[in-house]
């Protein structure tokens, strides 16, 4: 079943569904209940959830009017790239931008959920170890599978994937012969015997190629899955450590340049000689005199998150080294040049006897101090259960304009080559954080660093940047730790840098998602006759109830009427009916 398809729930569970796990702009799609070949879009706005029928021909399926498409999939892929495409009759944009997933059919890690033919395939030829497999989503028929396989046939210069269906009848799987009780014990029982293809050729499901992309809701089985596998295995060198491995071969591919921290007049502002930054994501000083030769450079990079679409805002951080003496002044440049107002410390300033980070700001008792072109005072420390919090008034020496006030956060317990015991801190840490940022307007990208400022500091930027996902798309979103980091890695070398950093990953996530059900359960419990579940708020650390001026429509109903606009010109209003009517397929175009 492709993600945002689920295949026996009524009108008024899709509604619950979506007002529980679901923001604006979630859907899913359903089979009609009236009339089995036909489909029902249902898609969550402000404060309702509105149903619209997909019309299913038997040569094409549409939306009773407007745009044709070979398949169902086509079809919902052409309307979630066009954002504003359909409308209601007042005009009220009705957006279909994030997928409400349905639990994954098993947690095995050979299942790879919404994934193409040619992208498994492209997978399966980079592997190029014969009869590895993997089972996707059918993207043409929605509620079906395929095994990919790489053969040991040679195809066009290149190894030989086939693509083997998997029906699903009811509760049962098959190939078309025996009926299997799940997606597991049909892969299980073939690993033990052939396929054999229509050309007489025998396909084996040897080795299976794991995915890391997971359901967000269904986290906690996938880390239970990941520690069996530690468990299985005497080295145990499998499960977390097999993930973060592939991680670090991956890493050892990148070609990025780093010419600029490997310059003569350079090299002593960096803290570890060869902990540089790429060239391509580095933070360049400005206002600096351009006849001394380095005095544009710092050890820090731009990072945001890329894996999200265009039209999604991006929040930016700059990873960078802790200071040195000598680079306490180009510290505080970048803070007032790029107009960032948070700093985020991840490390005490010394630990187990060496020094992790010089002071960058006044010590206690000494309200003002100059580094460099800047003057900095401290105006308040508060000192929290695991970290420290300071404000800091920064003024610029060379135009004496106004003042800004700087917020430092300074997290103190997490331990020199280890992780936090409980992730709950770091989450806590992490929601003050972007409480603070989210209430200064237009506050520059937030500063992470620790010492190297890429262990630490990757490992916090990492799970904002997940928890940022799954309050942007809901909690049963898609989510991948180790895709994540390789994408932060491509602009700040070695972030995350540890296995137990990568495990902390998880576990954070996890409890940021076993803490928001919690909140949601607690949410129904107390809602009204006409209160709406919750939905999650741009904080971390709180939850948004919504109420609604009416209640849920009955099961089947479809509301009102619907604009769809083709080439985001033409515009064609159509009358949506209850599944109880006779649909027509007239259009009356504007």
């Amino acid at each position: 079943m492709v993600r945002w398809f689920h295949r026996d729930i009524t009108g008024l569970e899709a509604e619950a569904r979506l007002k529980a796990r679901g923001v604006l702009g979630s859907f899913l799609v359903r089979p009609s209940k009236k009339r089995p070949e036909d489909f029902s879009l249902s898609v969550r706005l402000e404060d309702s959830v509105t149903h619209i029928r997909i019309q299913n021909t038997g040569d094409y399926y549409d939306l009773y009017g407007g745009e044709q498409f070979a398949t169902l999939t086509e079809l919902v892929d052409y309307y979630t790239g066009q954002h504003d495409c359909l409308q209601d009759t007042d005009g009220t944009v009705i957006p279909l931008k994030y997928p409400l997933n349905c639990s994954d059919p098993t947690s095995e890690r050979w299942y790879h959920g919404y994934l193409s033919g040619p992208d498994a395939e492209k997978l399966l030829q980079q592997k190029g170890e014969p009869w590895t497999f993997l089972v996707r989503e059918s993207r043409s028929k929605p509620g079906d599978f395929v095994i990919s396989v790489l053969t040991a046939d040679v195809k066009d210069g290149k190894p030989r994937v086939t693509h083997i269906k998997i029906i699903c009848e009811g509760e049962k799987y098959t190939l078309g012969d025996i009926k299997f009780d799940s997606l597991t014990d049909l892969i299980e029982a073939y690993k033990k015997r052939h396929i054999e293809e229509v050309s007489g050729a025998y396909v084996y499901l040897k080795k299976p190629y794991h995915s890391t992309r997971v359901n967000a809701a269904d986290i906690e089985c996938r880390m239970k899955e990941l520690d069996k596998k530690s468990e299985k295995e005497e080295t145990s060198k499998a499960g977390f450590w097999e993930e973060f491995d592939v991680l670090q071969k991956q890493e050892s591919n990148l070609s990025y340049e780093r010419t600029e921290g490997q310059r003569t007049e350079n090299k002593s502002k960096n803290r570890y000689k060869n902990i540089l930054p790429f060239d391509h994501t580095r933070v360049v000083l400005h206002s600096r005199d351009p006849n001394i030769p380095g005095s544009d450079y710092i050890n820090a990079n731009y990072v945001t998150n890329q894996l999200i679409g265009e039209d999604e805002a991006s929040k930016r951080f700059i990873a960078c080294q802790g200071c040195l003496a000598s680079t306490t002044g180009d510290f505080w440049q970048m803070v007032w040049q790029e107009n960032s107002r948070v700093i985020v410390m991840t490390t005490k300033e010394i630990e187990k006897g060496r020094t992790k980070c010089v002071l960058y700001w006044p010590d206690v008792g000494t309200n003002v101090k100059q580094f460099g072109d800047f003057s900095v005072e401290i105006l308040s420390e508060h000192e929290a259960m695991e970290y420290k919090i300071r404000t800091l008034r920064v003024s610029c020496l060379k135009d004496r304009g106004k003042p800004r006030d700087i917020f430092h956060y300074q997290y103190l317990s997490w331990p020199d080559h280890g992780v936090p015991a409980d992730p709950g801190g770091v989450l806590s840490f992490l929601g003050e954080v972007n409480r603070k940022q989210e209430s200064i307007p237009g506050a520059g990208p937030i500063i992470v660093h620790c010492s190297a400022g890429i262990g630490r500091t990757g490992t916090i930027i990492v799970i904002d940047m997940l928890v940022d996902t799954i309050q942007t798309k809901g909690l049963d979103c898609d989510i991948d730790v180790q895709k994540t980091i390789q994408m932060v890695r491509s602009q700040r070398s070695g972030m995350v840098q540890t296995e137990a950093q990568y495990r902390f990953t998880y576990a954070a996530i996890a409890q940021y998602i076993d803490s928001a059900k919690y909140k949601l359960q607690a949410l129904e419990r107390t809602k009204t006759a006409e209160s709406e579940y919750g939905n999650l708020s741009p904080s971390m650390s709180k939850m948004k109830v919504t109420r609604s001026s009416s209640k849920p429509k009955e099961e089947g109903t479809l509301y009102e009427n619907l604009n769809s606009r083709k080439d985001k010109k033409e515009k064609v209003n159509k009358k949506m009916l209850s599944e109880r009517e006779k649909p027509r397929t007239s259009v009356k175009k504007k």
